[in-house]
């Protein structure tokens, strides 16, 4: 994700965007400015190794233009307000920096006793250890001397976690990270199993390779951009499992409330009783939020975000003065509170609860989607608008959830896979210029979402079809410029250049750090998940590990293309010894991260037992993931 931008599609005539129905309410913008203490100029922070950009809040300055007609007004307004940058008060003791990532930092001072130096406590230090550090240089600039006192991660997210490094680096030793049970499990595991995958999509999501401007990537909804510099999972010290919990840190009370399975599978919103504020983690933004990112993941629960939000409400609500969270900007006076979180309370539940009525009388997900419609006083709202998530997208994943992706119809059960079915459909129309012809017409009638249906089956029909890839080019840009959801935008204009662009390698290599921070099980299931199974189907063998340093071992067993694993008692043995398993190795920790990277891929100087040519025969069959396979084409295009 670390790819430099590339030009945006060249743009055909855009179609007109919808006006928004709703005048926008004045105070987003006096809350977005509210307590600016300094800004950063330039906005442009740099890696200190490389001296590489990784992070640019000035090349959205076109924000500050009128929004043109390739973009959607309303859509226009949201990423102008993300783009505020610099040091905010929120109140006497809180401040936050925000504009300098996807995410904000939050710093709470403390009340330290009589002698003691003043103190802070850091929230969710951004994604990068650059943008972290610079927030921080800017706080302290203007609130000298604070020492940091402990460390807070509201969730189990990388912008909530990947800059702690400079925080920690800042503090005193052995500095205590606050985390909700689960955190570290959560903060690793989806990027064990699909993270490639996800990664991936989160190029489109996210407009990666867009450039910044009117006619490419205007922000993210939730944010304007991801941060591309250093990042880290440093552990947490203290876990908060119950609601209720809470510390005194430095004369700072905070009160805790788990919220798992909201936005995050490990979440937690927070009290301040000193300040009268509460802290809402990435529950409650101005914006409607995902039920299922785009990027792909696992669906969350919106019965249990809206339980949450109506639990916030009744243990805080009516005791907070200002109410912040992790993106975008502070919500100010109890009235206002209560109204803000009872609105994102009722967001949630009606997405979930008329989903079900419907999913109950029969209506598939898509149907649903379709025509669903927010209560009016609702729908007027502009922090329940789908900048980010959208009523479209999470119906269908709260369908998802409880169904899965079978609608029920028999003739969906048997699908041919894309391009086999394109191939047939390209055939019943006439052939692929009549395909083409068909997808023009419709695009020139207005039906965008039906041409690009057309034409994504004339390009995987026949990818090398130059004028069908233009035509499809031409229909999402379209689709593209009209998008009030930021995601959705990226997604149809990222996918409008890779029609007509190579496709860039996405960097996605682990570190051996990263894989230290994982437990055995989820280091060998990183493992097992890459084995070639077809490849592997003849293979038989089995492997015990023993980790000296852990004290610990595992079992591996590879057959019928399956290789599986389970905790064995550590055992001393000798390279005499014959021993159960096909191979016994006897390793520390580190060694065995390198030796699941390949790195080395032998086993020279490692304690052994049985047949070494195993552990050659196990890397053989190991598969690299794909970073830049294709999504809107078949396969990778040669342009």
């Amino acid at each position: 994700m670390t790819n430099s931008p590339s030009a945006a599609p060249a743009a055909p005539a855009p179609i007109d965007p919808p006006t928004p129905t709703h005048s926008a309410p004045a105070s987003d913008t006096t809350n977005a400015t509210r307590g600016l203490v300094a800004s950063l100029n330039p906005c442009s922070i740099y890696s200190s190794s490389t001296e590489r950009v990784v992070w640019n809040n000035d090349a959205y300055k076109f924000l500050q233009d009128d929004c043109p007609d390739t973009a959607n007004p309303s859509l226009w307004r949201q990423s102008r307000l993300c783009a505020e940058q610099g040091l905010f008060k929120v109140t006497d003791g809180i401040y936050q920096v925000r504009g300098f990532d996807i995410s904000n930092i939050t710093f709470v001072e403390t009340f330290p006793t009589a002698g003691s130096p003043p103190g802070v406590v850091v929230i969710d230090p951004l994604i990068s250890y650059e943008c972290a550090q610079k927030a921080l240089e800017l706080y302290l600039s203007h609130r000298p001397g604070r020492v940091i006192r402990a460390l807070i991660y509201t969730h189990s997210h990388i912008d909530h976690f990947g800059g702690a490094g400079a925080i920690v680096d800042a503090a005193p030793p052995e500095l205590p990270i606050y985390a909700p049970e689960g955190f570290f499990e959560h903060s690793v595991s989806e990027n064990i199993y699909a993270g490639n995958a996800m990664l991936r999509r989160a190029v489109y999501m996210y407009g990666i390779l867009l450039e910044k401007g009117p006619k490419g990537q205007i922000g993210t909804g939730l944010g304007l951009a991801t941060s591309t510099g250093k990042s880290a999972l440093i552990p947490p010290t203290v876990t908060i499992s119950t609601t209720g919990q809470s510390a005194v840190i430095d004369g700072l009370k905070i009160v805790f409330q788990v919220t798992p399975g909201t936005e995050a599978p490990s979440e937690m919103n927070f009290f301040f009783p000193q300040y009268k504020a509460l802290c809402m983690a990435e529950n409650a933004s101005h914006t409607m939020h995902n039920i299922q990112t785009l990027r792909g993941a696992l669906v969350r629960d919106a019965r249990l975000w809206s339980y949450y939000l109506d639990e916030s409400i009744v243990l805080y609500g009516h005791d907070s003065d200002v109410v912040f969270s992790s993106h975008h900007w502070p919500t100010w006076g109890n009235d206002n509170i209560i109204t803000f979180l009872s609105q994102q309370r009722d967001l949630y539940a009606y997405l979930h609860n008329e989903t079900l009525r419907q999913l109950n009388n029969g209506l598939t997900g898509l149907e649903i989607a379709e025509d669903f419609k927010l209560p009016p006083s609702l729908d007027k709202l502009w922090a329940t608008k789908g900048y980010y998530g959208s009523i479209s997208h999470n119906v269908k994943a709260i369908y998802n959830r409880y169904m899965g992706w079978f609608d029920g119809n028999p003739a969906h059960l048997w699908q041919h896979p894309p391009a086999e079915e394109a191939k047939r459909y390209v055939d019943c129309l006439g052939g692929i210029d009549r395909a083409i012809s068909l997808g023009l017409q419709y695009e020139k009638d207005g039906d965008l979402r039906f041409a690009a249906t057309l034409l994504s089956h004339a390009v995987f029909a026949d990818q090398e079809n130059k004028a069908a890839r233009e035509a499809l080019q031409s229909v999402l840009t379209k689709l593209g410029y009209a998008a009030e959801n930021a995601t959705w935008r990226n997604f149809f204009l990222t996918g409008a250049r890779e029609l007509t662009h190579p496709i860039q390698a996405n960097v996605n290599a682990v570190s051996p750090e990263a894989l230290l921070s994982l437990s055995i099980q989820q280091l060998l299931d990183s493992l097992v998940i890459r084995i070639n199974g077809p490849k592997a189907w003849n293979k038989a063998f089995t492997i015990d590990i023993m980790i000296s340093d852990l004290n610990s071992g595992w079992h591996l067993n590879l057959s019928n293309g399956a290789l599986t694993g389970h905790a064995i008692p550590f055992k001393k043995f000798d390279s005499s010894d014959k021993l159960p398993a096909s191979l016994t190795i006897e390793v520390t920790h580190r060694q065995l991260v390198g030796l699941t990277l390949g790195q080395p891929d032998n086993l020279d100087g490692i304690h052994t037992s049985g047949d070494v040519t195993v552990w050659k025969t196990l890397l053989s069959l190991l598969t690299i993931p794909d970073t830049s396979f294709a999504i809107v084409t078949p396969e990778k295009v040669s342009t």
